[in-house]
């Protein structure tokens, strides 16, 4: 990966803006300054953290981190389950089950690991903090922007204009900056609601520890738990149908909409929920995948471009990929960013709007009931683990 250092070739001294400092924020900060390129982060909140709680790392969010040199350090607090695991949620049997350790990393080499949002959010964050081309700031909402000739103005909600040479907008799934580049409207509702929790691992009573990722399928419901933070702590996520719909994915959740979702499943899974005090939630929700998402010398990126449901577990990933290619495609062309951003998601589209789509699918197959359930079954049960990394090569390989 060759250095491009803006001002040796023709470009101007502006920083590159970025608004939102979440996990593709940084990543795309961090992906530039590498490239040589000055950064300048603006985050609407008063401090730079990730809420949320577990997430899943599949091969490919290693493989881009290796790109920007942090694959160790994403792997540094996360836990690398043995297997993954589904099981009926109603009869307890076994549906399938994937090795994950030594056999992954053969086939893809790179590992699957778990890890907490917020400490992945922190890896990022720290080697932003290291770089000297990147500004970091707090209390900056871009609500908007204009373009001329001599680069882009972020207008802030505070009512400060602040230059830059392009903006990336990596404000999430109710993007200000997608409705002016896009004009798509409201986030598309998925009539699914997630809960989550994390326990500690004392709490956790010792006959319902598990190493690995499980997901318990039901009907129009799943629960999935596993370990975080080298195993000091233990996920819980529990999702069900639902038309409630609440912009964010912080809200405090009422327990008895759970209960009441959740009646009559296995004790193994009852007596995990029962450990909870207090839930958080979100409404799950995602869009139409799009083929352009940049207009001049702004673009969007991660969720702000691509938003998809979570049943593949690659919202991060995603994005992390996105801030590689960004910043190879805008170091090929530093004089011309608009060009750049054209390239970078022409390189794009296709794959992020496939995990939209089959994220969708997936989410159908974890909810089926019935003959669907039955069906869903005999097709997981049968696959030999071989059959199964073949069937999710076109993800975990990269793009």
């Amino acid at each position: 990966m060759g250095v491009v250092r803006v001002g040796q070739a023709g470009g101007d001294n502006l920083p590159i803006l970025i608004a939102g400092g979440g996990i593709g924020g940084l990543a795309a900060a961090y992906a530039l300054s590498l490239k040589g390129f000055p950064v300048r982060v603006l985050e609407q909140s008063s401090e730079f953290r990730e809420i949320g709680a577990g997430i899943q790392l599949a091969p490919n969010i290693f493989a881009a981190a290796e790109h920007l040199g942090l694959r160790d350090a994403l792997l540094a607090d996360a836990w690398q389950p043995p297997a993954m695991e589904m099981r009926c949620a109603l009869s307890g049997d076994l549906v399938t089950n994937l090795p994950l350790e030594k056999e992954i990393v053969a086939r893809f080499k790179q590992p699957y690991a778990v890890s907490h949002r917020a400490d992945i959010h922190a890896v990022f964050l720290k080697a932003c903090q290291g770089s000297n081309l990147i500004a970091l700031e707090n209390n900056q909402r871009v609500e908007d922007f204009e373009e001329d000739g001599t680069g882009i103005t972020a207008l802030l909600h505070s009512g400060d204009r602040i230059k830059g040479r392009a903006l990336i907008a990596c404000d999430g799934m109710w993007s200000k900056m997608r409705e002016k580049i896009i004009g798509d409207g409201v986030p598309r509702v998925s009539g699914h609601i997630a809960y989550r929790a994390v326990l500690k691992r004392s709490d956790v009573p010792e006959d319902l520890w598990r190493p690995d990722i499980v997901l318990w399928a039901g009907p129009r419901t799943h629960f999935v738990h596993y370990p975080l933070r080298r195993g000091e702590l233990y996920n819980l996520v529990a999702v069900f149908h639902s038309d409630r719909y609440e912009e964010g994915w912080n809200a405090e959740a009422d327990p008895s909409e759970l209960w009441k979702h959740f009646s009559g499943q296995r004790p193994e899974v009852l007596r995990l929920l029962e450990r909870i005090e207090t839930w958080r939630m979100w409404v799950l929700c995602d869009r139409e995948p799009v083929k352009n998402w940049s207009q001049g010398c702004a673009t969007l990126l991660g969720d702000a471009a691509h938003p998809m449901l979570q049943y593949l577990a690659q919202g991060a990933c995603q994005a992390t990929e996105d801030a590689v290619v960004l910043a190879e495609k805008v170091a090929e062309q530093p004089d011309d960013i608009a060009s750049a951003f054209q390239a970078y998601q022409a390189a794009r589209y296709l794959r992020t709007g496939r995990v939209q789509i089959m994220a969708g699918v997936y989410g159908q197959f974890y909810h089926a009931r019935g003959v669907t359930a039955e069906l869903r079954n005999t097709m997981l049960g049968g696959r030999t683990p071989t059959q199964a990394y073949d069937g999710i090569a076109w993800l975990y390989g990269g793009g």
